[in-house]
C-alpha cells in the first residue's frame, strides 16, 4: 500500500531509494543513519506489502519508536493495522505521520477517526499518541516528525551502552557471489570492530570487513547504526541475535551446539510428519504441487514462505521441497527432477548448468520480482489442479399423459409441458412419485409428428426416452442443462 514510507525517508536522506525498488513497493527491510539538527536517527524501513507481515514483526522488535505512516487519502488499511498490533505486542511507543496532506482528497479527520477505533487515540483527543500531518512530497511537517521522535527518545530515556563487545539484530542477509554470506545488522549495544569474532543464530565468523548503508567501508560501528558484514561462514536467519567475543574457541562451540540443537528438532519434525503422511486419512486425495524456492535475501524467503503456506483450500496444496538464498544452481534442478517440484527464482537466476538441466528436464521455472505477483502466479497454479465445479439447473418438466407404441420407435410418451422449456439435446432423468427412475437423454422430441428442437410450457408433445420402455401415464420427464464452473484458490 503506497503510503509513503519509503518517498518519506527520500526526504529526510535527500536521495532516491524507491526508484531502484520493483513497482515501487520496498521488498527488503532497509537500514539507513540519518544525521538531522538534533543528532543522529537511525531508520529501519519496514515494506508495507501484506506478505512481509513477519518482518515488520521483526521491524517492531528492533526499534525503539514506531514511526507508522498512514496516507491522508487512503486511510487505515489492513497492513496499517497489523502494524499497529506488532507495535502493541513488542510494547513499542508510536508516532503517527498523517502523510500526503498535500493531495486535494486529503482527509486527516477520518484517520483520525480510523486510527482511534483501533485505540490509537491522538493527543489532542486525550489520548498519548502523537500525530504529526507531514507531505513527503514537499517535505511540510517532517521536521516536525524529527523533533517528534527525538522528544520521544528524551521522555522515553533511551540509552545504549557505547563501551565493551556488540550485540545486534540481522536484518537481512543474502549470498553474495564475491563475498561470500553477507548480513545486515543493527548494532544494539558496544561496538563491532573489524576482526572481532561473531556469533549470530548458528552461524559464526570473524568480521572481515564492515561497509556502512552506502556500500563505504568502515573500522567500527557503535548503537543504533546499521552496518553490512561479512566473514560468516553461512547466511543468518533475519532476527537472529549477534555477539561479538574475543575467543574464537568459544565462538565455535556455542555455534555447532546450535547447529545440532536445531538439527535434533528438524528431524523430529520429519519423523512427525513422516508418520503422519504414513498412518493418515486414506480418503483424502489432496493434489498437491512441489515448489522450490531461492531468493536473493533471507528476509524475502521468509516472506514468501510464510505468504505461501497461508494458502488453504481442502482439495490442492502445496509443498515447499526446498528454499534457500542465492541463484538456482545444478543441485537446486536434480532436487526439483526427483521432487516432481515448480522452480521459483525471486530476484536470482538460473546458472549454466542449471538451464541444462531445466531444459532437459522440462522443469517449470519462473522469475519474480514482485512478491505479490509470485503469489498470485502459485495460486494461479493451484486453481489449475481443482476440478471444475459442476452446476445442474432444470431447464424444464414434462408430465406424461399417456404412452403409445411405436413399432419403429418403442414406447412414445404422450405429455405436456408444465415448467419451463424441454429441449432435445440435454439430458434427462425420469421421476416416478417424485423418485428418479431413470437418468439418460431424449431420442426423439416430436410436435404434430414433425420432428422439433424444443418444446415450450403449456404445449403438447411426443417424447421418446432413449433406451427406456417402461415409462407410464403420471410420470415426469425432467430436463437439465449442466455448465461447469472453473474453480479457483
Amino acid at each position: 500500500v503506497d503510503h509513503g514510507k519509503t518517498s518519506l525517508l527520500d526526504y529526510i536522506r535527500k536521495s532516491k531509494i524507491t526508484e531502484s525498488e520493483s513497482g515501487g513497493i520496498t521488498q527488503h527491510i532497509g537500514a539507513y543513519k540519518v544525521k538531522t539538527n538534533n543528532g543522529e536517527i537511525a531508520f529501519l524501513d519496514t515494506p508495507g506489502h501484506a506478505a512481509f507481515t513477519s518482518m515488520r514483526a521483526r521491524g517492531a522488535q528492533v526499534t525503539d519508536i514506531v514511526i507508522l505512516v498512514v496516507s491522508a487519502d487512503d486511510g487505515v488499511m489492513p497492513q496499517t493495522k497489523e502494524a499497529i498490533e506488532h507495535s502493541k505486542a513488542a510494547g513499542v511507543p508510536m508516532i503517527v505521520a498523517i502523510n500526503k496532506i498535500d493531495k486535494e482528497n486529503a482527509d486527516q479527520e477520518k484517520v483520525k477517526n480510523d486510527l482511534a477505533a483501533n485505540d490509537v487515540v491522538p493527543e489532542d483527543w486525550g489520548g498519548d499518541t502523537i500525530f504529526v500531518p507531514i507531505s513527503a512530497l514537499t517535505g511540510e511537517g517532517v521536521d516536525n516528525l524529527l523533533d517528534s521522535v527525538v522528544l520521544q527518545a528524551e521522555i522515553l530515556e533511551l540509552k545504549a551502552n557505547d563501551q565493551g563487545p556488540a550485540t545486534g539484530i540481522v536484518i537481512e542477509s543474502s549470498l553474495d557471489k564475491g563475498k561470500g554470506p553477507i548480513a545486515t545488522i543493527l548494532i544494539q549495544n558496544g561496538v563491532l570492530n573489524q576482526k572481532d569474532f561473531i556469533l549470530v543464530g548458528q552461524t559464526f565468523g570473524r568480521v572481515r570487513a564492515l561497509f556502512n548503508e552506502f556500500g563505504k567501508p568502515i573500522k567500527s560501528a557503535g548503537p543504533s547504526t546499521p552496518v553490512v558484514i561479512t566473514g560468516l561462514s553461512a547466511t543468518p536467519n533475519v532476527g537472529d541475535q549477534l555477539i561479538s567475543t574475543d575467543d574464537e574457541k568459544k565462538v565455535k562451540d556455542i555455534a555447532s551446539s546450535r547447529e545440532r540443537k536445531q538439527k535434533e528438532i528438524e528431524m523430529q519434525s520429519k519423523q512427525k510428519n513422516f508418520s503422519i503422511e504414513s498412518f493418515g486419512d486414506a480418503s483424502n486425495n489432496k493434489k498437491i504441487i512441489n515448489y522450490l524456492i531461492k531468493t536473493d535475501v533471507q528476509g524475502s524467503c521468509e516472506a514468501i514462505i510464510s505468504s505461501l503456506q497461508s494458502i488453504e483450500n481442502p482439495d490442492v496444496g502445496l509443498d515447499i521441497v526446498y528454499s534457500g538464498v542465492g541463484g538456482i544452481t545444478e543441485s537446486d534442478i536434480n532436487l526439483a527432477v526427483s521432487a516432481g517440484a515448480h522452480v521459483i527464482g525471486f530476484n536470482v537466476r538460473a546458472d549454466s548448468k542449471a538451464k541444462k538441466l531445466i531444459e532437459s528436464h522440462e522443469i517449470p521455472l519462473k522469475y519474480f520480482s514482485i512478491i505479490y505477483d509470485l503469489i498470485d502466479n502459485v495460486k494461479y497454479d493451484l486453481s489449475g489442479e481443482l476440478e471444475p465445479e459442476i452446476k445442474e439447473e432444470i431447464i424444464g418438466v414434462a408430465t406424461v399423459k399417456d404412452v403409445f407404441r411405436s413399432s419403429k420407435l418403442g414406447a412414445i410418451a404422450g405429455s405436456i409441458v408444465s415448467e419451463g422449456t424441454i429441449q432435445k439435446d440435454q439430458p434427462i432423468r425420469v421421476l416416478r412419485d417424485n423418485t428418479v427412475i431413470y437418468e439418460g437423454e431424449l431420442e426423439s422430441l416430436r410436435r404434430f409428428k414433425e420432428d422439433v428442437k424444443e418444446v415450450k410450457s403449456g404445449t403438447e408433445c411426443g417424447i421418446g426416452v432413449k433406451d427406456y420402455n417402461d415409462i407410464k401415464a403420471g410420470d415426469q420427464i425432467e430436463v437439465y442443462k449442466r455448465t461447469e464452473i472453473k474453480r479457483s484458490v
